[in-house]
């Protein structure tokens, strides 16, 4: 699926992966201010999209966990154009089946990790928010800011707890 989004101003983008059910205050509080948010994929409960809108409008895919009925409205990828700026969301990224710099693709985000991340290659960035669901082990709980000011792009992980 392709959307288009146009901004005049500068865009904070949201970014939040694997709540597997659980949406957090300190999630809601940490995407306060975004002008839109980006779930990477196992959503885990059909509400939870539903308070994230109440933030930004929302643009979510489907992960491999999220595998009721309601969760079939979200495609497995999602091409977003911001401002002529192309992302490409996907919950795992080993599924990832395009070459990403040769398609125009500025940043790939994904989750499925639980790893938060943040990475360049080619010219492209890679940002995996982490989990923030459930805590997993000693991974951290965490969301991701992502800025597009122009064409440039800058991304910070934000610990919530």
């Amino acid at each position: 699926m392709f959307k288009n989004i146009q901004s005049k101003d500068d865009l904070r983008i949201g970014i939040i992966s694997d709540t597997h059910g659980l949406l957090r205050p300190a999630a809601v509080d940490a995407l306060q201010g975004s002008g839109l948010i980006i779930h990477a994929g196992d959503i885990g409960k059909e509400g939870i999209i539903d308070e994230l809108s109440a933030i930004a409008p929302v643009i979510a895919v489907r992960g491999n966990m999220d595998s009721e009925i309601w969760a079939y409205k979200f495609q497995r990828t999602e091409v977003i154009e911001l401002n002529n700026t192309l992302l490409y969301v996907i919950h795992n990224i080993s599924a990832l089946d395009l070459d990403p710099a040769a398609s125009h693709i500025k940043a790939v985000i994904s989750g499925h990790t639980h790893r938060p991340s943040i990475s360049s290659r080619k010219g492209v960035l890679y940002i995996n928010p982490g989990s923030a669901g459930p805590k997993r082990f000693t991974l951290p709980v965490s969301v991701a800011l992502l800025s597009l000011k122009a064409d440039a792009l800058d991304a910070r992980i934000v610990e919530i707890i």
